[in-house]
């Protein structure tokens, strides 16, 4: 009998949950969601309509208007926002400096968690973010905390930065890095923390191959999944 099998990856900016996922997910033949994707393609909304620093009534009537989309093509994730292709302007440092601050606003949070949990009702999926676990799916089949270094995590995104002409001081990432982590982890609404049952896993001195021998081994066999 097969059935929906929902894996979370949780932990802070930088520390490879993206990747880690996508490669799971095609290991496995399933959905790969990124939920930060989510928030970031709101975020740009948001900075280009205005909105940042609006009232939470008035930013309602904006969420209908938002249509956030993932296209697989090339075995490359598309992230599509109002039918425009926005899959690194998300990642730009302006979306980045926002982002935590937009997370952290109720109405988007529902909203989002909303359509988050709607991706998990009729296949089996794989969503990374901060609080899949602990809110989105607090019934998911494997939690992992995928965690690193400040500094470690801070060169990654250095070299994120680099592939779309964006440069950076790893002195300034590492601090944006560590009050980013102070703001996730104490903001009032599904603040960033790790399930009581999640697998803990610190990437800093491991290859992305070592962190996938150390998940396979907890991961299901297809035939019982809903793929």
């Amino acid at each position: 009998m097969k059935y929906n099998y929902i894996i979370a990856i949780d932990g802070p900016a930088g520390s490879g949950k993206s990747t880690i996922a996508r490669l799971v997910a095609k290991m496995l033949g399933i959905l790969y969601i990124d939920s930060g994707a989510m928030y970031r393609a709101m975020t740009l909304y948001m900075i280009e309509n205005h909105l940042l620093n609006t009232t939470q009534k008035l930013l309602q009537k904006h969420l209908n208007k938002i249509k956030i989309t993932f296209i697989n093509k090339k075995n490359k994730q598309l992230i599509f926002l109002n039918n425009k292709n926005v899959t690194n302007e998300i990642r730009s440092s302006k979306v980045t400096m926002c982002v935590s601050k937009v997370s952290a606003i109720g109405v988007v949070r529902k909203e989002l968690v909303k359509r988050q949990k709607k991706l998990g009702q009729h296949n089996s999926i794989i969503m990374d973010g901060r609080d899949i676990g602990t809110t989105v799916f607090k019934n998911a089949n494997l939690k992992i905390y995928l965690t690193a270094s400040a500094y470690i995590r801070a060169k990654r995104r250095k070299l994120d930065l680099k592939k779309i002409s964006e440069k950076a001081n790893i002195k300034d990432l590492v601090t944006q890095i560590q009050n980013r982590d102070n703001y996730d982890s104490s903001r009032a609404i599904s603040p960033l923390s790790k399930a009581q049952d999640a697998i803990v896993i610190d990437s800093s001195n491991l290859s992305i191959e070592e962190v996938l021998e150390k998940i396979i081994f907890f991961l299901p066999t297809t035939d019982s999944m809903s793929i």
